[in-house]
């Protein structure tokens, strides 16, 4: 049957394959259109996968480089963990500081903060849906094959923008022609799987908007870069508050940016995700994971009260009624499957430890194999990320995200011919369009701030820094990157860092096995997910993009014996 929105016919789902019987070792390695290194190991039976083993790949330790710091300079040391996120990671040093000095930002400060890391979410959601996980769906070779006119009349008919496909169809055939694909290399649009689905003309709408993504991108940058004096790792957010003197010009500045990224994320990214996602209903049934979900919260509102920032804090998982505040003493990290010292029993992190230890006998899948620890909440793993965000927020009846999630539902359950709930959001494609409508959601809510910020300047709400009287303390920094639930703890004696742990969102969702052999939710994702190509796993492939991992948290390493230093460290499977 043709699909109402594209008039086009929608293959049928192919998975499981009726008979399938293959099986062996499927890897991934390295996981490509992520940050840092990251191996998959899976074990397939019959056509599926029946274990998994996720494997960061680096090192970062960054605990160890703050350690003697000055209190001031974790806000700037620690963004150097991820050039994708810096914002959040100075946002989450510094809320550790101030809660170590006992202080409160200005207003103003807490609209800057929220400009700046609302700026930084969206170019890491555009970056992630269009140039990270994109390629897993549209085929921009299939694009060649397509009628430029009649993309035209399917870019018009599905609500999404237009351009001039033609133009972008000569570029794409010269890649071609040449030999070389340019960005659109080392991808497995050859699968032996026929797991590209989608007609040529919308192929090469979204092939268009592929690029159109890497200038919003920038357009995002432009507003991190106003405000914090440079992008990636700003200058201006510190403990106390912000550096950064707004400006009528400044502020115009920010406020044309952020209505044309809100006009493109409104005409062309929440279309696309329409439009795309009849094509491949079939993956919203593998890919679920834990079904519990953590959020630290982003985005304060004037209450500065995490349960009642714009996302707010919360833990919550199916077949729970309500959302509980999350209890920092609840976290727990443990170590028996990862390159560290083990520490025994799970320890807080107040209490945790950084100390690497890369096992003589090497990685195994028996053993140790990986340098992520595994972070859990009440002993259990917890998935992180934009659908934790999305889930916590809409069971909390957060107005926007109740109503455009429940309309993103409604639009698939029409195209499955099934009424889907919540919990079709745990899967593969769920994952993948709930955390466009956050999108939406930031982008209406930076315009929103520089009208805040505009009206508190004037009525003479205009302090944005608040001065420490004391330098002694402890205190941790719950917020959110964009991939998910941010913890930085700090200690501070003498004004000196005496201790720093930090927890990042790939490290809930990369998670190995605990102590009790129970896998992370990214490994247990992937249980049941379908391959009929060991060499080419391309559902698995889907799966790992959904969550965003980030694993670029690599820092040097030193040798005791020789004091030597490294800037990467041997594949924990033996490949240098």
């Amino acid at each position: 049957m043709a699909d109402e929105t594209t008039g086009v016919e929608p293959i049928a789902a192919k998975l499981p394959r009726t008979g399938s019987t293959i099986s062996g070792q499927s890897v991934i390695d390295p996981v490509n259109r992520i940050e840092g290194h990251l191996r998959i190991d899976m074990q397939v039976e019959n056509g599926v996968v029946a274990d998994a083993w996720v494997s960061g790949g680096l090192f970062r330790g960054m605990e160890l480089v703050l350690q003697g710091r000055e209190p001031a300079d974790a806000a700037y040391i620690s963004q150097r963990i991820c050039g994708v996120c810096p914002v959040s990671h100075a946002h989450a040093a510094c809320i550790a500081g101030e809660k170590s000095y006992g202080i409160e930002i200005p207003n103003a400060a807490r609209i800057i903060r929220n400009l700046v890391e609302g700026a930084q979410f969206l170019h890491s959601h555009i970056l992630w849906f269009y140039n990270l996980a994109a390629l897993d769906y549209v085929n921009p070779l299939n694009a060649l094959k397509a009628n430029a006119a009649d993309a035209l009349d399917l870019a018009t008919s599905v609500g999404t923008s237009t351009a001039d496909f033609a133009a972008v169809q000569k570029r794409l055939a010269a890649f071609a022609d040449n030999g070389q694909l340019s960005i659109f290399s080392g991808n497995w649009f050859d699968t032996a799987d026929a797991a590209y689905n989608l007609p040529p003309e919308l192929d090469l709408i979204a092939t268009t908007h592929y690029l159109e993504a890497l200038e919003m991108q920038a357009t995002a940058s432009e507003i991190s870069g106003i405000i914090g004096g440079k992008m990636p790792h700003i200058m201006t957010s510190i403990p106390g508050g912000t550096t950064w003197v707004p400006t009528e010009e400044k502020l115009d500045d920010i406020l044309f940016r952020a209505k044309r990224i809100k006009e493109w994320v409104t005409n062309t990214m929440l279309p696309d995700t329409l439009a795309i996602a009849p094509f491949y209903l079939d993956v919203a049934g593998y890919g679920k994971g834990v079904g519990r979900f953590i959020a630290w919260g982003v985005f304060d509102r004037d209450s500065r009260d995490p349960l009642d920032r714009y996302l707010p804090a919360g833990v919550w998982g199916f077949g729970d009624k309500d959302v509980a505040a999350p209890d920092e003493k609840l976290i727990t990290e443990e170590t028996p499957r990862s390159f560290y010292q083990d520490a025994g029993n799970p320890v807080n992190p107040r209490e945790g430890i950084t100390d690497p230890h890369y096992p003589a006998e090497g990685a195994s899948r028996e053993g140790r194999y990986t340098w992520d620890k595994a972070a859990r909440y009440n002993g259990l793993p917890y998935e992180a990320g934009g659908l934790s965000r999305l889930l916590v927020a809409y069971n909390n009846d957060v107005p926007f995200v109740k109503e455009n999630i429940d309309s993103l539902l409604s639009y698939l359950s029409a195209k499955a011919g099934a009424s889907l709930g919540p919990a079709a959001l745990a899967s593969t494609l769920g994952r993948t369009a709930a955390r466009n409508v956050e999108t939406l959601y930031v982008a209406t809510l930076m315009v929103e701030w520089v009208e805040e910020l505009i009206a508190a300047l004037k009525s003479g709400d205009s302090s944005t820094f608040v001065k420490p009287h004391t330098y002694d303390g402890e205190g941790t920094g719950m917020w959110e990157a964009p991939r998910g639930a941010l913890y930085h703890y700090e200690k501070i004696s003498g004004n000196k860092i005496e201790k720093y742990q930090i927890i990042i969102p790939s490290t809930w969702n990369i998670s190995p096995r605990d102590g009790k052999g129970v896998r992370g939710p990214m490994e247990e994702a992937l249980i049941g997910v379908p391959v009929h190509d060991l060499d080419k796993p391309i559902h698995a492939l889907r799966t790992v993009h959904s969550f965003d991992p980030c694993v670029a948290c690599a820092v040097h390493i030193s040798e005791p014996t020789t004091g030597k230093t490294f800037s990467t460290v041997t594949s924990p499977w033996g490949v240098k």
